[in-house]
């Protein structure tokens, strides 16, 4: 499918005429994607997972042209459980509101959603989204189209915005420029908005830059953007932090609920949550790609099996002048990615400390995941530990289940972290972040982004919701 063409938005939309507190919501796993059979959910998620960090390293592909509150305040809300993949919340946008769930996505930063009655998608399988509706512009009273020369039209377009607003020439009311960004998994294209998005419990903020698409392609719901640019979510609502706790996947449809929790407005300077150990986020050098800014970038400097400490290529831990190397946080992955030279480091130590546990090389050919043992002869088995030690002495120590599954009937457990196949770039220490902290091995932390004090915080905790 090709990228939709401003004529064609700007058409849709003539059809369709356009007429501080803390923010708790519940995050849901969602699937986005072509349904994959039940039994082979490792397979899909281990693709996925590839595909989302292609899309991440390749991010210089990821956008081209076709009021913070007075007093400390919380929202929170929860993040549903609807199947396995990312996770989900639900914002209410318009007035009145129009509830949509959107993919929660720390590795993005536009807040975008299918748009008016004539949305298409491509490629698009709407399996376990099928409540999904799309945005209908007209329908809100408060939703308008955003200018060329309005500030927010800048936000996204950056320095870029000048020239590609030049056909405007003395038009005051010059529309801003049609986007598309394209993700690993698939791409999206419309017209920027600004409208009110109502939270859970009926706060709501107005004047909030929203995407409205109106052709996508395998994106048949929209993204809610957490990343670090202007336009996301937090920014915009002037959050001090924001914080989540990811339940353990059930790779159904079990509504099983997680929690997102967002700070705004002033609060005490440098506080720490109880318990937490913290690493300063690390900004990219590169910023011609303007992708790279938005990334949580941390210094993950070494990573433990058992009780070795691994030697890693130094090249591969910090983003260099180039743009390439480092470690981000995302949500939107679900296994952690890991380019090949440290990962093949990291999965054979695994395998040495397994013993005399034999690899299961069907396992491995069927889930895309490596290396893969048969615990089914064994009463007990002693896994080895993985933990990540970071920038300022935080160390995450790993639960077994953040990255063994135990995959099938046939009594085989494979490691969850993925790789590249090691003949593209990537393989000699190409383009973008080195390695991508996914959901999975996030599961059953507390992990909180302090935007006001630039550092990531994590600690061991139940998710379960009591």
């Amino acid at each position: 499918m090709s990228p939709p063409s401003p004529s064609l938005l700007i058409n849709l939309f003539l059809l369709c005429p356009v007429v501080a507190a803390n923010l708790t919501f519940s995050l849901s796993q969602f699937n986005p994607s072509p349904a994959f059979p039940p039994s082979d959910p490792y397979l899909f998620l281990s693709t996925s997972s590839r595909a989302r960090a292609l899309g991440l390293k390749q991010a210089r592909r990821r956008r081209t042209r076709s009021g913070a509150a007075n007093s400390s305040s919380f929202v929170d809300t929860p993040l549903f459980s609807l199947s396995y993949g990312g996770y989900s919340i639900t914002l209410g946008f318009g007035t009145p509101p129009q509830p949509l769930p959107l993919v929660f996505d720390t590795g993005s930063s536009l807040v975008w959603f299918p748009c008016t009655s004539r949305y298409l998608c491509s490629r698009c399988s709407f399996t376990g989204v099928s409540k999904v509706r799309p945005f209908i512009p007209h329908l809100s009273s408060s939703a308008r189209i955003v200018g060329c020369s309005n500030q927010k039209c800048g936000w996204f377009f950056g320095g870029n915005v000048a020239s590609q607003c030049g056909h405007c020439g003395t038009q005051a009311n010059c529309t801003c420029p049609p986007y598309i960004i394209e993700y690993g998994s698939g791409s999206t294209g419309g017209i920027l908005l600004t409208d009110t998005v109502t939270f859970p419990r009926g706060k709501a903020e107005a004047g909030i830059l929203v995407g409205c698409s109106v052709s996508s392609v395998r994106q048949p719901a929209g993204i809610a953007g957490f990343g670090r640019a202007k336009e996301s979510l937090p920014a915009q609502l002037g959050a001090r932090r924001f914080s989540y706790c990811l339940q353990s996947r059930k790779f159904d449809d079990t509504p099983v609920s997680s929690k997102l929790v967002l700070e705004t407005g002033p609060g005490r300077s440098g506080r720490k949550s109880a318990g937490t150990s913290y690493t300063p986020f690390l900004r990219n050098p590169d910023k011609s790609i303007p992708a790279f800014q938005e990334f949580y970038y941390v210094l993950l400097w070494k990573v433990v099996v058992g009780s070795k400490q691994l030697k890693l290529p130094y090249k591969f831990l910090v983003p260099g002048a180039d743009g390439n190397g480092g470690t981000i946080v995302d949500s939107g992955t679900t296994f952690t990615f890991m380019e090949k030279p440290i990962f093949e480091i990291v999965a054979k130590e695994i395998e040495a400390q397994m013993g005399e546990h034999r690899r299961s090389i069907a396992t491995e050919m069927k889930t895309g995941l490596w290396p893969c043992f048969n615990i089914s002869r064994t009463k007990k088995v002693q896994f080895p530990g993985l933990g990540f030690r970071f920038k300022g002495g935080a160390e995450m120590a790993l639960p077994q289940e953040n990255y063994f599954a135990l995959v099938g009937d046939t009594g085989d457990i494979c490691f969850t972290v993925v790789t590249n196949d090691g003949t593209g770039p990537e393989s000699g220490g190409g383009s973008g972040p080195a390695i991508i902290l996914g959901s999975f091995q996030q599961q059953n932390f507390y992990v909180e982004y302090d935007l006001e004090n630039k550092r990531l915080g994590f600690r061991k905790q139940n998710c379960i919701k009591r």
